[in-house]
């Protein structure tokens, strides 16, 4: 199975948020108004994976932040992201269940990461919860302790990628 990228446009919503509703609680997902502000505001940080017939099989987004740590606010408004420099986040990486096993979260993390170089990102940042840190340690993120986040109710982890 061959992948490609590209940012989301307006007609992705429905899917988009079809694919979030798997990954996440009703509490933990992201609306589809916050959604389509994130398409409309940061697609240089949205990414698809595509399948070879262009469905999309997951994606990753998140604003750039000064920040080394994720704060509430983020998971409901959503502001430009600056050219270059400051953190990347991570606010949803999600894979349609039809299409889990085969490596792409990874593959989208290395297209994230490869971006963010390009943009001069001090580095990545995101928080998960406890059973997901092995995923993301394996991909060279590092826990640095609980999260301040009340996003939820769920306790979260801090995890960074320094570029």
């Amino acid at each position: 199975m061959s992948i490609t990228f590209r940012q989301p446009i307006k007609d992705d919503l429905n899917r988009i948020i079809e694919i979030e509703n798997t990954g996440f609680s009703p509490d933990e997902a992201a609306s589809k108004e916050v959604m389509d502000e994130r398409i409309s505001v940061i697609p240089d940080s949205f990414i698809l994976a595509l399948d070879d017939h262009d469905r999309i099989m997951g994606y990753v987004v998140g604003p750039v932040i000064p920040e080394r740590y994720l704060y509430d606010e983020l998971f409901e408004k959503t502001v430009p992201n600056p050219k270059n420099g400051g953190y990347q986040t991570i606010l949803s990486l999600v894979i349609d269940p039809d299409y889990q096993k085969f490596g792409i979260a990874s593959h989208l993390l290395t297209e994230l990461a490869t971006r963010s170089r390009q943009a001069n990102r001090t580095g990545i940042t995101l928080t998960c919860l406890e059973n997901l840190i092995p995923f993301y340690e394996k991909n060279g993120y590092k826990v640095e302790g609980i999260s301040a986040s009340q996003h939820a109710g769920e306790t979260w982890y801090n995890m960074v990628l320094d570029l």
